[in-house]
């Protein structure tokens, strides 16, 4: 009898714990309902009321973020819709997680939700201890320093500013200032200013501030009427699919882009515009979902390390998880740590790591009035204990399989129509024989229910949260074989 008892007890024990651990799963509808098209007509009335004050041509849809729940996007009309692009890869739980209701819930957070210090001149106690506990323990291995920020584009831009310090401290040998660097920095000229360059990708998107820009090559739209650099820009693998089918073909191609690498190298040091970083993402995501081999990015950090170069990797979009990794760049099996490694997105919040040496020795070099936001690493502290205690970085390795390999059996199908699946974890892709096509594709999907993010040309993009199931992918596999008989 005791022994019975004591079975019950863990067998309710256990069913508990999976109920608090999927709570939110348990509160999602039970698949995509639609009630309109998209957008519906409150949607466009909301969209006709934002014209009166700004550009609304990129609005999809309205969304209703209270009714929201889990995997599923809830807009305006009343469309319940499964999310794989969950604001552009932004939500690491999904909408309305409970784990992040609690923190603005918790009274003994309230200060530190409604004040927002100006953290370079007065951080808080609490905000030393949330970079000591919540964003050194999820450092990149060997980079000791971290610098919050707000957003993916001045993350980039500060890491960029990072950058240059470090190689011009180098190159005065840790002095001081002279009084001509002082004076001509002034009137935006040599030496204060010096000519140097960073190498960015064709493809690579790394933000539409001004900075960020130059080493932005996704779309034209991006960039046109915008000044900019003379900064090398170097090709991106473009790998042929399936890969174990194309590996010579691959191979060649990496050959190919790390030779104009060093020649891009060697010339801008012959036209006294050094080559000081590298910029470049661990799978090229806004140009178009582009992966480069573990070989690509191993001998590209050898290359950049050989040019007295620093290795920058932009993981805005692709950290915390999403690739079946925390960080993507851990599946390269790099020999040492990137220099730098910037993040935001998922993470709420946004900064980068790096080594101590790219850390500047004097103040207000990387400053602004925030640089950071204490409230967003409360939230990002819950995030991370949500993603350890529910093992959900396993969770999207695993559905990423199920995911990855239902596109590969609709490639086989729709040979003419879903081209080149990828991926890594739930980060995957595929193309679609044109532009045209692929618009048209993701409106039906939208009617149908599942909500889905374009890249490039003519990509799709899956960017679901890390709480994306087995049970979610094989709705979203439905769905695009119904969609597919269209076409």
């Amino acid at each position: 009898m005791k022994a019975s008892r004591l079975l019950h007890l863990r067998c309710l024990l256990q069913t508990r714990s999976q109920c608090r651990g999927n709570s939110i799963l348990a509160q999602e509808p039970s698949g995509p309902k639609m009630k309109t098209e998209i957008p519906g007509p409150k949607s466009q009335q909301f969209m006709k009321e934002l014209e009166k004050t700004q550009n609304p041509l990129s609005t999809i849809f309205v969304l209703d973020v209270d009714k929201s729940i889990g995997n599923y996007a809830v807009d305006t009309d009343g469309n319940i819709m499964l999310d794989v692009y969950e604001q552009i890869a932004s939500l690491p739980l999904g909408y309305n997680h409970p784990a992040i209701q609690k923190v603005f819930q918790d009274s003994n957070n309230l200060s530190q939700l409604v004040n927002r210090p100006a953290l370079g001149v007065h951080p808080t106690p609490q905000f030393i201890k949330q970079i000591d506990q919540t964003l050194l323990p999820i450092a990149p291995k060997g980079l000791e320093c971290v610098q919050p920020m707000m957003c993916g584009s001045c993350s980039n831009e500060n890491a960029f500013k990072a950058i240059c310090i470090w190689y011009a401290n180098k190159n005065r040998s840790g002095k001081s200032f002279n009084e001509e660097e002082l004076t001509s920095s002034m009137y935006n000229k040599a030496p204060g200013c010096p000519t140097v360059s960073l190498m960015s990708f064709e493809g690579g998107f790394h933000g539409r501030t001004f900075g960020a820009l130059a080493c932005t090559h996704s779309k034209p739209i991006h960039k046109l009427d915008i000044p900019s650099f003379d900064w090398p820009i170097a090709p991106f693998p473009r790998y042929k699919y399936p890969l174990e089918e194309n590996q010579r073909e691959n191979q060649k191609d990496d050959e190919r882009c790390l030779a104009r690498i060093e020649e891009l190298f060697h010339e801008y040091k012959k036209k006294s515009n050094p080559v000081v970083g590298v910029v470049v993402e661990p799978i090229q995501s806004e140009g178009g979902d582009f992966h480069g081999s573990p070989t690509f990015f191993q001998r590209l950090q050898k290359l950049t390390k050989q040019n007295n170069a620093a290795l920058l990797i932009d993981e805005v979009q692709t950290g915390l998880g999403a690739t079946g990794k925390f960080w993507a760049h851990e599946h390269f099996n790099l020999p040492e740590s990137p220099d730098v490694v910037t993040f935001s997105k998922k993470f709420q919040t946004g900064g980068y790591f790096a080594k101590s040496e790219y850390q500047p020795k004097q103040p207000y070099r990387i400053f602004n009035t925030w640089m950071g936001e204490p409230a967003k690493l409360l939230v990002l502290d819950a995030i991370l204990k949500t993603v350890k205690q529910e093992n959900l970085i396993e969770n999207t390795r695993k559905t990423g399989d199920v995911l990855l390999n239902g596109l590969k059996d609709l490639n086989k199908k729709y040979s003419q129509l879903i081209l080149n699946p990828r991926g890594r974890g739930t980060f995957c892709a595929f193309d679609m024989p044109n532009a045209s096509v692929r618009d048209k594709f993701l409106v039906h999907m939208r009617n149908a229910g599942i909500q889905m993010g374009s890249c490039g040309d003519v990509a799709i993009r899956f960017r679901p949260a890390l709480i994306f199931t087995e049970k979610h992918a094989n709705i979203v596999l439905d769905k695009m074989t119904e969609v597919a008989k269209k076409f």
